[in-house]
């Protein structure tokens, strides 16, 4: 493995991992309670949801990409 492919995957891991953790704040009461009356997420959330992604996606590009 090159390490581009190293990186990518630790990206694509790691993205997933926050991806994890964003979706487990989401379903908190207090988050669930700020949404019912906002209709958005807490901020926090939001920073999850939005690095979670954008690593997985540059994670798997690095895969792809040869």
């Amino acid at each position: 493995m090159s390490g581009n492919q190293i990186l990518g995957l630790a990206l694509l891991v790691g993205g997933i991992i926050v991806l994890f953790f964003g979706y487990q704040s989401s379903q908190a009461l207090d988050d669930q309670l700020f949404e019912a009356f906002t209709g958005r997420f807490t901020d926090s959330t939001m920073w999850l949801f939005i690095a979670g992604g954008v690593s997985t996606v540059v994670g798997l590009v690095l895969l792809i990409k040869r």
